[in-house]
């Protein structure tokens, strides 16, 4: 039964759950410059803290027809942050004290005839949600600004993608199909969100550093000589170079840096090898083999799927991580027609032109 309708509203809302009737009449008098609620029957309770917003509740122990600890066990199957402190007739009678840290109870206290104990508590706990407010406001804050920050720096990653491609016309559906299958290779060994994210990002700006290499060499239609393809190397160095003083970019350096490094320590340009060359260029490093085999150059037509994927077969150990070549296979067989789809190729089709 509900006792105490609303007596003044203020910030806060208080619900108190006692079966004795003037207990609960007493603590609407002491609690009147808050919006007071209060109820006799805790299943009564329970129901309107499912529909209804309450800063703190004050709950007795033992009550009828379930106790206050079976009370919290069924609120905090929904609400987990509702402010606590539980009643009892008797300090002996209280709860086991891994009761009431497990169900994250903040307080409790005696009940007696003089209130000033648990007046003082209710004002400790209103102070806590107070500061729990100003905190997830923060936190609001800083989501939004977060978002705002990352959307300026997926534009700063587009503007200088384009940058780009204004030298090398291959560069963007390159860049994009790298994406496309980096984020399968993760997919397919299970990548967390975050991880995926940072992935897909890098492996879009992973020849951002070919923004320094000269027109010439990137447009050459010809074999490149020792030292043009020396100067090719250099785009990954140039790349991390160019992101790297802004610490927005700092996730996606290794990704920019180390793409051409090779499993058995003779790729550029620092000659890493195997699990020292960070998890998400390893990926990318098959991802872009793949279409750099499987797309025509200036200095050499495309491969066929069939020939593609046997040169990754042969990399495995040397040029590439074995279990990643593994994880692209799988998730390209089983995705073929998506990819298609994404991508515009007909693998299977090209093999017959």
């Amino acid at each position: 039964m509900r006792l105490k309708d609303t007596i003044k509203k203020e910030d806060f809302r208080i619900m108190a759950v006692d079966d004795e009737p003037d207990i609960i009449a007493s603590l609407g008098l002491y609690l009147n410059k808050y919006d007071f609620v209060g109820y006799t029957n805790p299943m009564d309770a329970i129901e309107t803290l499912k529909n209804e917003h309450f800063d703190l509740l004050l709950l007795d122990f033992l009550m009828t027809p379930i106790h206050g600890d079976q009370v919290v066990e069924e609120i905090r199957k929904f609400n987990s942050n509702l402010y606590i402190l539980l009643l009892t007739g008797h300090k002996d009678l209280a709860p086991p004290l891994e009761t009431i840290k497990r169900l994250d109870i903040q307080g409790y206290c005696e009940k007696s005839s003089n209130f000033d104990q648990i007046i003082l508590l209710v004002e400790s706990g209103l102070k806590s949600v107070s500061q729990m407010r100003i905190i997830n406001d923060i936190n609001e804050k800083l989501e939004t600004a977060y978002a705002d920050l990352k959307n300026a720096y997926r534009g700063t990653v587009e503007a200088l993608r384009l940058a780009v491609d204004a030298k090398d016309s291959y560069t963007k559906n390159h860049s994009d199909r790298v994406a496309l299958y980096s984020k399968l290779i993760g997919e397919q060994i299970k990548l967390p969100e975050d991880q995926l994210e940072i992935l897909y990002d890098g492996a879009l700006f992973h020849d951002i550093g070919k923004i320094g290499i000269p027109d010439a060499i990137l447009q050459k239609p010809g074999k490149l000589t020792d030292e043009e393809y020396d100067d090719i190397k250099n785009h990954p160095s140039i790349g991390a170079k160019i992101i790297a003083p802004a610490k927005i970019f700092d996730p996606i350096v290794p990704i920019v840096k180390y793409h051409h490094e090779r499993y058995d320590g003779r790729g550029y340009p620092s000659g890493l090898k195997g699990e020292d060359i960070p998890l998400l260029a390893r990926i990318v490093a098959v991802a872009d083999s793949f279409d750099a085999m499987t797309s025509d150059r200036s200095y050499r037509p495309r491969f066929t799927l069939v020939k593609a994927l046997d040169e990754l077969e042969n990399g495995k150990g040397t040029q590439f991580d074995s279990d990643l070549v593994d994880a692209f296979i799988i998730a390209f067989k089983e995705h073929r027609e998506e990819i298609e789809k994404e991508t515009g190729i007909n693998y299977l089709q090209r093999e017959n032109d």
